[in-house]
């Protein structure tokens, strides 16, 4: 790795802030996170507005000239700029989100959701991980850059309200807003550690092609006894269907479905290799003793780096307590596929069909229906930001980062990649146990405040 030599006195006064005001922070991510930004709960939209008017209070304060509220068919997107480090700074462009998932199970809480609090070296909250610790670090960071010199690299921010329910608006709003979102690369924080003692840059992410299938045999539920036998059931038709989808090797047999994957170079899988993810670690985050997939793969491998096609839901017949005879009418599944460079959610869309219409039955019907789609990205590690990302999270955790892709998608990235031509450094500081989306969500405040110096670092080494 290059060495990266800033103003040193300018860089120690700026960590030194940080350190100092640890506790301004925490506190404005509790006034961030009392805040219920509920998506998916239309009686929170004065809350979403609520939150956005938040940002923007914190981004002018920061001292930023360009502050905006858009209005969109959902949650309002913020945006704000400054540009004053010149044109021969760098311009990163930060993502964040500032919504968060529902609460329920409130029951399972040991603390109010939206009442943080501080237990140990924990904060427990909803949304503090995902994602308003992650917002917050990066205000705490500029902030001590502002307060110890001029900022480094000039800035702008797009912050949305609809993450948590597939951003729906962001797409339209990229796209009509390019040149206003022209930026040399974007930071986006929504990603985490391995553990608090790896620091971890995250440069692929799968994308995602979700269908639902409906079979349909008889125009209604039919007495098992009487026509068993005669009449094809829809639910074998499906189970056999979805049986077939998988050949013994555990290799997905739609028919061109393997064409476009970009293969894994052997230094890629070296790095890999290097994740402290193996088959213990497996063991205790699912409980299972065996595990299943593409032979000729490892673990990590066919989790975040090789397709996959799953069964999310099926539902047919009768499935109360008890027994009841009955041949059902329909039966339906939802079925999702995990996509890698250089696959196309609506090439697979073409490939499943062409696989139904092999394979299904002239003694039923049926059709499918792609409920969403988002494509696979994949950043260049040797993109000037990645560098200086790196060092930056070397400086502060004394090892060298670990680099991994990311089984699960965040169509922001590819966006921005298709639309903007943007390459996304995805470095933030949650960690696998902070149970993102569950109940008692929690921020390990020191790893948090060790990030909040990463970002330091890595906006001076820009």
């Amino acid at each position: 790795m290059s060495n990266i030599n800033p103003d040193a006195a300018r860089l120690a006064a700026a960590l030194q802030y940080a350190h100092d005001h640890q506790d301004q922070a925490l506190e404005e991510l509790k006034s961030l996170v009392r805040i219920p930004s509920i998506s998916n709960d239309k009686s929170c939209k004065p809350e979403m507005e609520r939150a956005a008017h938040w940002l923007i209070e914190q981004l002018q304060q920061l001292g930023f000239h360009k502050v905006q509220m858009f209005q969109t068919a959902g949650a309002p997107i913020v945006y704000a700029e400054l540009l004053t480090a010149g044109p021969n700074k760098p311009t990163a462009l930060i993502y964040g989100h500032y919504d968060v998932q529902p609460a329920e199970p409130l029951e399972l809480w040991e603390s109010l959701p939206f009442e943080p609090e501080v237990r140990g070296e924990l904060l427990f909250g909803r949304g503090a991980s995902d994602m308003k610790g992650q917002i917050v670090a990066v205000l705490a960071a500029l902030n001590a850059l502002a307060q110890t010199g001029d900022l480094p690299v000039n800035l702008k921010f797009l912050l949305e309200g609809e993450e948590e329910v597939g951003s729906p608006n962001l797409d339209a709003f990229i796209i009509s807003h390019a040149e206003l979102l022209s930026s040399d690369f974007v930071l986006n924080p929504d990603s985490g550690m391995v553990s608090q003692d790896h620091p971890t840059i995250t440069y692929g992410l799968r994308g995602i092609a979700y269908f639902e299938i409906r079979v349909t045999g008889p125009d209604h539920d039919l007495h098992s006894g009487i026509f068993g036998g005669i009449v094809h059931n829809p639910a074998q038709v499906l189970c056999e269907l979805i049986a077939g989808m998988h050949d013994a090797a555990g290799r997905v047999t739609l028919p061109g479905f393997y064409d476009q994957v970009r293969p894994l170079e052997d230094s890629e899988r070296a790095e890999l290799r290097r994740l402290p993810i193996n088959e213990v670690y497996y063991r205790s985050q699912t409980g299972c003793s065996e595990f299943f997939g593409e032979e000729g793969y490892t673990l990590i491998e066919r989790a975040t780096a090789r397709p996959t096609l799953e069964v999310n839901g099926l539902l047919s017949g009768f499935t109360g307590e008890g027994s009841k005879t009955v041949l059902p009418a329909r039966a339906m599944a939802k079925i999702s596929a995990r996509l890698v460079p250089d696959q196309d959610p609506y090439e697979v869309q073409r490939q499943l069909s062409q696989y139904l219409h092999e394979h299904a039955p002239s003694t039923v019907r049926w059709e499918m229906t792609l409920h969403s789609a988002g494509y696979p990205s994949i950043t260049d590690l040797d993109h000037f930001a990645i560098k200086a990302m790196q060092q930056a999270l070397e400086d502060t955790w004394g090892s060298r980062p670990l680099v991994k892709r990311e089984g699960g998608s965040i169509p922001v990235v590819a966006s921005m990649q298709k639309h903007l031509g943007l390459e996304s450094v995805l470095a933030g500081f949650s960690l696998p146990e902070d149970g993102a989306h569950a109940p008692n969500e929690r921020l390990h405040l020191p790893t948090f405040e060790r990030g909040v110096q990463a970002l330091v670092r890595f906006f001076t080494y820009l």
